[in-house]
């Protein structure tokens, strides 16, 4: 007899067992839910996010739509559990061995979808999914679809498209991220700044220092100055002042 799929009910409960009401404040707090932050309204249970990993881990069969259930959850823990869910789901069908071209497009559109509703709305929900889906998916085919990203009204979309690019930085590309970084330098959002730093940071430090600071000399008097400063953390010193005072 076939076992029974897994649901977002079980994720859930599961969850809401681990979940420590006195950690809901300084979440709160951590991922910036008061009014007019870029995280108001969030709702935290208090799991911590090697708790929920582990969790995630024990439910890597949950269906597809029952992720998608999980990503409409007002709680942001179940949403990263749905998100790391996704990742290893992405992963497996990524394999030679288990290579699923159909199910990556359907993982691809789920989250997309997902994405564009508001519903991977914090930084820790971009940053743990971005590079594992939409970077991977992307690496050898058309990258149009990051610079219509980049060109949304939603934060999350735009450090979406810059997080993503950390797939083709570990694969020794910089091309995207540079033209990226070009299309969102005045974009000075905090949390695309720091994106946007640490990216190019990623490029001299996987890619080639050279690449970086040949960027650097073209475009540092354009940055911001948390770009920048994020950018510069790796170069020697006497190199983080020069392009800093710029």
């Amino acid at each position: 007899m076939a076992a029974t799929p897994p649901t977002a009910a079980a994720v859930r409960a599961a969850l809401a067992e681990v979940a420590d009401p006195a950690d809901v404040g300084q979440l709160a707090r951590f991922f910036k839910t008061g009014p007019g932050e870029y995280g108001e309204g969030d709702v935290f249970i208090g799991v911590r996010v090697p708790v929920t990993r582990s969790i995630a881990k024990r439910f890597a069969a949950l269906p597809l739509d029952e992720i998608d259930v999980l990503l409409d959850s007002a709680v942001h823990e179940e949403r990263l559990a749905a998100l790391v869910i996704l990742n290893a789901r992405f992963a497996k069908a990524s394999k030679p061995r288990t290579l699923d071209t159909d199910g990556q497009s359907a993982m691809v559109e789920l989250y997309l979808a997902a994405v564009r509703r508001g519903r991977v709305n914090n930084w820790d929900l971009v940053d743990v999914s971005a590079e594992n889906v939409i970077g991977p998916w992307l690496l050898d085919r058309p990258r149009d679809l990051l610079f219509e990203l980049a060109r949304a009204d939603s934060l999350w979309e735009r450090r979406v498209a810059l997080l993503s690019t950390f797939a083709f930085i570990k694969a020794g590309d910089a091309s995207t991220t540079f033209e990226l970084c070009e299309q969102l330098f005045d974009d000075r959002r905090d949390l695309i700044q720091k994106a946007l730093g640490w990216m190019l940071r990623e490029v001299g430090k996987r890619v080639d220092e050279r690449l970086l600071t040949g960027f650097l000399d073209k475009h540092a008097a354009a940055m911001g100055r948390t770009a920048l400063s994020y950018a510069t953390e790796r170069l020697d010193p006497a190199l983080r002042v020069h392009y800093r005072g710029l």
